[in-house]
């Protein structure tokens, strides 16, 4: 993960799912996580057959759908997003402990008050994950 994560997202380990923005243009953001043998929900999900939750694979693309926002200037830097709504999720493959999730998200309507994206995760060219979800924005001062 460099840097750069962390002046585009408020979110930090455990729960920093974000290692790069591949790509980001006004329409499409790409990202990348590789999910290391230690993170920690492995210990539990499952111990003798480690595999990443989907409410996880669900939060990386929402992540990495903030963290490009946030990288185009479109989202301020004082600028808080939280999950309102997740729809159409299906999840079509494991995700295991060593590999890289390249995140394709597409932003269907961005304003300064929500965020709508839709996003599928992949290993390699096998989708993993695909889901809708609304985002609220808020600014920090507004907490």
């Amino acid at each position: 993960m460099s840097n750069e994560i962390e002046t585009l997202l408020p979110h930090r380990a455990p729960f920093l799912f974000v290692d790069e923005i591949l790509s980001a243009d006004q329409e499409t953001i790409t990202a990348r996580h590789i999910f290391g043998e230690g993170e920690f929900f492995f210990q539990g999900h499952f111990p003798q057959y480690p595999v990443v939750p989907g409410v996880i694979l669900v939060e990386t693309m929402a992540q990495s759908g903030g963290a490009g926002l946030r990288k185009l200037g479109i989202l301020g830097d004082g600028a808080l997003f939280f999950l309102a709504t997740v729809d159409k999720v299906k999840f079509r493959r494991q995700v295991r402990p060593g590999e890289e999730v390249r995140s394709e998200i597409k932003n269907l309507r961005v304003s300064a008050r929500m965020i709508k994206q839709s996003g599928r995760a992949f290993v390699g060219e096998e989708l993993a994950a695909e889901a809708e979800w609304m985002c609220l924005v808020s600014s920090e001062s507004d907490t």
